[in-house]
């Protein structure tokens, strides 16, 4: 008797949050929390995680290192609602008081392989300058309740933002089983692709 086929793909993922560039700030942590859809489900690793504080690197870069380990397996039935990974970086204000300096997303690369993903950040706006003002005075800058709505695309369009940084992504992508349930997310197969011919009066 034949064995049966396999009902779920998997997704296993792991890298780090590497660096970022957040010229006008210094002391910066991340938080990364992944966004999937209904048919998909974690079957290993972290699904969120909070870096440590960095501060920038003396070096001309300036950059902000966390080298932050991801490390998730995924399991699911079809492609829709394929991972996202959200990040937010915080970081003091001159009070002393954790704001947030940055909103970003991205989703996981399709293709397996080693893949490296600069995210432009984001952080949202007060819509008056009286509200810039006290929102900057008592130390309360806006920012979401749930980060993971920078994934969705609903009710975005009403959101005053400002572009603010850029965090460096580290991604290993594995996938199993897609191809057998038909999805080809993979370099083309290679088999019967001829090499470059070899020189003339060599033999073949």
């Amino acid at each position: 008797m034949a064995a049966a086929g396999p009902s779920v793909f998997l997704l296993m993922v792991n890298g780090q949050v590497e660096s970022a560039q957040f010229p006008e700030y210094d002391d910066l942590y991340c938080k990364y929390c992944f966004v999937y859809g209904q048919d998909w489900a974690p079957t290993a690793g972290l699904e969120e995680g909070i870096s440590q504080i960095t501060s920038k690197s003396q070096d001309a870069r300036r950059a902000l290192v966390w080298n932050f380990p991801i490390d998730v397996t995924f399991k699911s039935t079809n492609p829709y609602g394929w991972p996202q990974i959200v990040l937010s970086v915080y970081g003091p204000d001159v009070f002393g008081n954790d704001v947030v300096r940055g909103y970003g997303a991205v989703h996981v690369p399709l293709s397996p392989g080693r893949h490296k993903k600069t995210i432009p950040m984001f952080v949202p706006e007060s819509t008056s300058k009286l509200q810039k003002f006290t929102s900057w005075f008592m130390g309360r800058r806006p920012e979401y309740t749930d980060p993971k709505v920078v994934a969705q695309g609903e009710g975005r369009e009403v959101t005053r933002v400002r572009s603010q940084g850029f965090v460096t992504l580290l991604f290993n992508v594995v996938t199993k089983d897609m191809r057998k349930l038909g999805y080809d997310t993979g370099p083309p197969d290679t088999q019967g692709v001829s090499g470059p011919s070899p020189p003339q009066g060599l033999p073949r």
